[in-house]
């Protein structure tokens, strides 16, 4: 298969890395140029265009920051790809609305669409340990499989509904981003108590309550390194969404909202391009003098 990968973020080059590793031929495009200068040096063609990109693909993958990004490359594809059987099948891999999936449905009758967001970190994808909710067609998934498995560890098939996809995969950030401000207020607590960082660092390695999927975030929560892979701002974004989802159907959900705002605040206070480990830092500026207790007579 010929692939076409729109967007070099983080997770967009560790897909292409994949699919590089196992031979396919594969055309990238990211919209600022030259982002992923070694791609092309393992083999990668470089598209001026999203449109370029796409010709001659039989697949085209996106992995966009945010819905207006998908939206706008979606539309750019629309107007220059063709329709009928021998149209790309248009992937989105990114963390979206459902709205914004079922959109992209609905947008183009002759093309195909299939949502297949990632669950797990570039480093997961590179190691082949990574995961993805597939929704769409059960066609076109079938058509895709191969492509998938060359990502892929394995894909859990959610359905035709492209939002139901989107959904699950907001739901587990929201439990990711969530638990990271817990995290961060307890290695803020421990510090302000006065406890020994090291200690801590080696018992938040151990402890069964800290999610599985922090424990690579735990050497920068408590060191200060904040170069990770996922954002405050897509962070605050993600929790955004989930909170959206939801309040559409009735349901309000205030802790998503509390969390949503804290990571807002640490984007502004640290960069809003900094991991979202860095939200200890917020917590740790927030820390003021030890309050005077009234002494008993």
């Amino acid at each position: 298969m010929q692939i076409a990968v729109l967007g070099m973020g983080n997770m967009g080059r560790a897909v292409a890395r994949r699919l590089i590793e196992h031979g396919t031929e594969i055309t990238i495009w990211n919209r600022t140029p030259g982002r992923a200068a070694e791609l092309v040096q393992a083999g990668a063609t470089e598209a001026a265009t999203p449109a370029d990109a796409a010709k001659g693909a039989d697949a085209v993958l996106m992995s966009l920051a945010d819905d207006r990004a998908v939206l706008d490359v979606a539309g750019r594809l629309a107007d220059a790809t063709q329709t009928g059987d021998g149209a790309p099948v248009l992937v989105d891999m990114s963390t979206v609305s459902p709205q914004t999936s079922r959109l992209l449905r609905d947008a183009e009758p002759g093309r195909g669409f299939v949502a297949a967001p990632i669950i797990g970190a570039p480093q997961t994808i590179a190691h082949g340990r990574a995961t993805a909710l597939v929704a769409g067609e059960r066609r076109l998934v079938d058509r895709l499989e191969p492509v998938l498995s060359q990502i892929f560890h394995a894909h859990t098939y959610c359905g035709e509904d492209p939002g139901a996809a989107t959904t699950f995969k907001l739901l587990n950030n929201y439990l990711l981003i969530s638990a990271m401000a817990v995290v961060a207020e307890v290695v803020a607590a421990a510090e302000a108590a006065g406890l020994d960082t090291e200690l801590l660092r080696g018992e938040l390695h151990q402890w069964p309550t800290v999610p599985p999927a922090l424990l690579n975030r735990i050497d920068d929560t408590v060191g200060g390194d904040h170069h990770g892979w996922f954002s405050t701002r897509l962070g605050a974004k993600d929790v955004r969404l989930v909170a959206e989802v939801a309040e559409s159907n009735g349901l309000p959900l205030p802790i998503a909202r509390l969390v949503e705002k804290r990571f807002e605040e640490a984007a502004r206070h640290t960069s809003a391009e900094a991991d979202i480990a860095a939200v200890v830092e917020l917590v740790r500026a927030e820390r003021g003098p030890r309050p005077v207790t009234a002494a008993h007579g």
